[in-house]
């Protein structure tokens, strides 16, 4: 059986005193698509930032690629996607894709060619010189995907990507992230629209900091015995059913 490429084992946080993740343990395969799915509070964004390794837990451990993070070589094969945009306002679309892409070694002619595959992916040719100051939010989320999938990473880490963007678009990036775990890369998505957690490999429900249940949609179902995302959550959520 191969290694997990993501591997966090009981990890617990908590600020301030507060509980935010507790025993947490999470495995995920080379070039799957895995969701965290739950409601605001439940300890996805948490969870996903130690992942990163801009986090630490208060206990527990994360590797990733066989290795404990934080780690900045491995963070170097990481895309990640935040809820808030991190953009230069005074900047283009261009120039920020650049800008990032030096940061990954990226440079001169290679640089803008990459700058502008990224822009026709997202959508945003059109608007490639405005000023992310004129950009809606929208618009701005579209860049921070093209910002993380600029260093062609081997694990994406997309936190709400789809949050403010029209359903052609959300369309279009779906289709995207198949074609990337299609290529062998690694996708951990959260988010709390259950429409969207069908698209994934495998789910991990989650609620109160804990995962309750975690599977392939269709299995979460069919133990539940739902019809939907949205019925399995609710049956584990209740505590009726054991995690799978």
């Amino acid at each position: 059986m191969r290694e997990p490429v993501i591997k966090a084992m009981e990890i617990n946080k908590q600020f301030a005193k507060k509980s935010i993740l507790s025993n947490v343990s999470l495995e995920v395969q080379g070039g799957e698509i895995i969701g965290l799915l739950g409601p605001s509070g439940s300890g996805k964004t948490t969870l996903v930032k130690i992942i990163v390794g801009m986090l630490a837990p208060n206990s527990g451990e994360v590797l990733v690629l066989n290795t404990k993070m934080p780690s900045l070589e491995v963070m170097s094969n990481i895309g990640y996607m935040a809820q808030a945009d991190a953009l230069y306002e005074d900047l283009n679309a261009i120039e920020n894709l650049i800008y990032f892409g030096g940061l990954y070694g990226w440079h001169g002619r290679a640089a803008k060619e990459r700058a502008l595959e990224m822009l026709q992916l997202v959508g945003l040719m059109d608007h490639k010189d405005k000023l992310i100051s004129s950009y809606s939010g929208g618009m701005k989320r579209r860049l921070s995907l093209a910002l993380a999938l600029y260093h062609k990473p081997k694990i994406l880490i997309l936190d709400e990507p789809t949050v403010g963007i029209d359903p052609i678009l959300r369309q279009q990036f779906w289709q995207e992230f198949a074609s990337l775990r299609d290529n062998g890369t690694t996708i951990i998505i959260t988010t709390h629209v259950m429409d969207e957690a069908d698209r994934c490999d495998r789910l991990a429900l989650m609620r109160d900091g804990e995962i309750i249940a975690i599977d392939t949609p269709t299995k979460l179902m069919e133990v539940s015995s739902a019809n939907s995302i949205e019925g399995a959550f609710i049956y584990f959520g209740s505590g009726e059913g054991e995690a799978v």
